[in-house]
Order: C-alpha cells, then structure tokens, then sequence
C-alpha cells in the first residue's frame, strides 16, 4: 500500500525521502482514522496531502473513492476508483468500488460492464449480472445466464423467480419448452427438466401435454415423486378426486418435494374442495403425511375452506390447531369465534373471547364475543359489562357496531330494562337503514 516507487525521489537526498514516507504515512492514517468517525471532507484532505508525495498510488485513489461515496459525490467516487483500477488493473476491489457507485445511482447499464470484469475476478458476480440484465429488460441475456447457472451452481430461489418472471412471456415459454424437450431426450433420467416442463405446460393451461411429460417422466423413473405434481393437477382437471388424492398423498410423503411445493398443491385441493366436498373426509389423513411445523402452518386456509362451506366442526377443528400455535393471529381468532357462535358452542365461546381480551385488550370483536356468549349463557348483567366496554374501541366498523347494539339490546332485555332494549335495537335498526 505505501512502496514508492525509485524514480518519485531520485533528486532528493535520503534525509528529504524519510521525511516525505513520514509525512506520507501520518496523512495516510489521519485520513483512516477521519473517516472512521466519518469526517469524510477531513479524510478527502489528508489523501489531497498524500498525493502531493505519491501522486501514482492506487490505494490512496480507492480511499478518496470511499470517501467521496459517502457524500454521494458519485461522479468523483467513480473517477477515483476507476484513476487506482488504471495504475493497479489487478486489483478486484477498485471495480467493486465502480459497481457500488453504478449501482448506488440506478446506473444498471454501465454497472453491466463493470461486472462482466468482476467475473474475471470472481465468478459468483454472475448472480449480481443476472439481476442487472433483469433491471435493464435484457430477458435473453438473463435468460440463457439463468440456466447457465442453474446448471453449474444449482437453483436459487431469486433466480427462480426472475424465470418466472420471464415465463410470463409466451415468447420465452415457447423457447424454453423446445429446450426442455430437447434436454430431456439427450438425458432422460433427468427429473428436473420433467418437472419444469410440467410447470410449464400447467400454466400456459396446456393440461394434456403436462400430463404426457408427467407419464413420461413416470415410465423413465417409475418412483418419481415429482410425476405426481403433473399427475395430480391432471386428475384435478379431469375432477377424478381419487387419483387425485392418491397424487397428492404420494406427493406429501415425498421428502424430495419442498414444502412450498406441497402447499401450492394443498391450495389446488382446497379450491377442488369448494365443489367436491364429499373428498374433505380424506383431508385428514393427507395431512397427517405432512410434518408437524407444516401441518400447523396451513390449517388456518383449510380452517377458511370449511368456514367458507359452513361445515362449522372442520372448520373449528383446523383453526383450532391454527390458533394453539399462532395465539397472536388476531383473524385466525376471530374466524374461529364465529365458527363457535355458529356451532352454538357458547361455553367455549366465553372462554376464548374473555382469554383474547386479557392479550388484545383493545380490539372490539372480542368484547362483542364475549358479550354475545354472555346473553346466550344467561349471564345478561356480565354481557352488558363487556359490550359496554367494547364499544369505547369501536371505530368505523358499521357492521360491527349494529351487532353490538343489537347485543345491548339483549342483555337489558334480560336485566328487565325494557327502554334501554329499545333504544339499542332502535339504534340498530337506525344503522341497517344507513348501511343501505
């Protein structure tokens, strides 16, 4: 960092040399020790004195690059780096220092040239290029960079989701379904290219060709978990529930498949469910093929699904789970107090709300839950109490609000205050009337 070159002191005696490196070195440090406690102009100053002495020293350009960055002086930032990477072209850290002014300015492009130098360097600067063609709407570029890398380094999942992002394109689908099928006849056994194709085919709604690559796939490697994803959305798509669980159940117990995987194919189920719900007995044990962390993460939608059907026991069952396990999903909580309300269950009804309001002290439905528990229990005195109490933290919810007075104007109907009971339903009916 601090070596002088022969020439830089050729007339000047010993003593004059000694000095000048001294010199050299205390503003050196004095600029470290400034922008360590970030007097970035105090820094520029003592690297000014530096240069005076060593005018050719790349070190001292990267600093003054550091510094002018962080006063967003980009245009002096980028002239420094670039003035060390010309006297030291070795040095990979002089163009990172480029590309963080190119990216810090949205400078996409010309950030593009600096990392294709970076790679010579490091290839992993690949990833940052795949974004950067991403940015500047280079999709060939970055397309063809994608496989690349899915093919020496493996997916990713921010890769995954600019493929995605390029698949929208039917252009692009095409393209990549004429490699995929090629693929797929040099290597056969390869499962990966079946299963993206499959995608493929699933989403431009070409079920039938899925289905062929999924049968494919599972004559080449017969004990493929990934044929049942193509197999199972075929079976969905022919409304051949059986199968279709039996796709499912193999795919849930596969240790290959991800878990964001096995919950898309539980959502796709769950919509088959809304006009199949004769195949909801079949759910539990599905569920039960998953492990427990992601049992617990989606009973909240199947609890929704049997809520949406008004099976009011599946529902309760689910979202109980849900609930046990997330006790601050303050949604959750309130679906399954509804589903308790339909069910009648009000005993559990007055148990569940009076615990939430102890945690969420300020969210009304749980007041209403409580008060609406309380009339059906008798307890009209204790109903009154917490209804009361709920509507102080009542703010802009009309429907809300109309079943709170409503439920007013049972617990004084119950106390036996016959005026109040009327001028809550009174209250309500006033509400109905604006709400229309």
């Amino acid at each position: 960092m601090f070596c002088v070159s022969a020439p830089a002191f050729a007339q000047k005696e010993p003593d004059d040399i000694a000095l000048a490196e001294d010199a050299f070195q205390d503003n050196f440090y004095e600029s470290l020790k400034q922008k360590g406690i970030e007097n970035y102009d105090k820094a520029i100053l003592s690297l000014e004195k530096c240069l005076k002495t060593q005018p050719e020293n790349a070190a001292v350009y990267s600093e003054l690059g550091k510094n002018y960055l962080q006063l967003k002086d980009y245009k002096k930032a980028y002239d420094s780096f670039e003035k060390a990477s010309k006297i030291d072209p070795l040095n990979k850290w002089f163009f990172v220092g480029m590309y963080d002014v190119c990216y810090q300015t949205r400078d996409y492009n010309h950030a593009i040239v600096i990392v294709t130098k970076l790679i010579e360097f490091d290839a992993n600067y690949k990833e940052d290029l795949t974004s950067l063609y991403m940015y500047t709407d280079q999709f060939d570029k970055a397309l063809a960079l994608i496989n690349e890398l899915d093919e020496t380094a493996g997916k990713n999942p921010q890769r995954e989701i600019y493929k995605l992002q390029i698949m929208k394109d039917a252009k692009y689908q095409l393209a990549e379904k004429d490699q995929l099928l090629n693929a797929i006849k040099k290597n056969p056994k390869d499962e990966s290219k079946y299963t993206a194709l499959i995608y493929l085919y699933s989403e431009s709604n070409q079920e039938e060709k899925a289905f062929e690559i999924a049968k494919k796939l599972e004559k080449e490697i017969p004990d493929s978990d990934f044929a049942q994803i193509g197999l199972f959305k075929f079976h969905l798509n022919n409304n051949d529930g059986e199968k279709a669980v039996a796709s499912m159940n193999k795919v849930f117990e596969s240790k290959q498949i991800t878990p964001k995987v096995k919950a898309k194919i539980l959502q796709e189920f769950l919509i088959f469910l809304k006009t199949n719900p004769k195949y909801s007995t079949e759910l539990d044990k599905s569920i039960s093929l998953l492990p427990n962390e992601d049992q617990v993460g989606l009973t909240k939608e199947i609890g929704r699904v049997f809520y949406g059907q008004k099976n009011w026991e599946r529902a309760i069952y689910y979202l109980e789970i849900y609930c046990k396990n997330n006790p601050q999903d303050v949604e959750a909580s309130i679906l399954l107090m509804q589903a308790y309300t339909e069910n009648k269950q009000f005993d559990v009804l007055n148990k569940k709300a009076n615990t939430m309001i102890d945690f969420f002290p300020m969210q009304p439905e749980f007041y209403y839950y409580s008060g609406l528990a309380g009339n059906q229990l008798k307890n009209y005195k204790k109903a009154k109490e917490m209804l009361e109490m709920g509507m102080d933290y009542l703010v802009e919810n009309r429907d809300l609000e109309i079943n709170f007075n409503i439920q007013l104007g049972e617990a004084y109907n119950g106390l036996g205050d016959s005026k109040k009971k009327e001028q809550y339903f009174a209250k309500a009916e006033q509400l109905l009337k604006q709400k229309k």
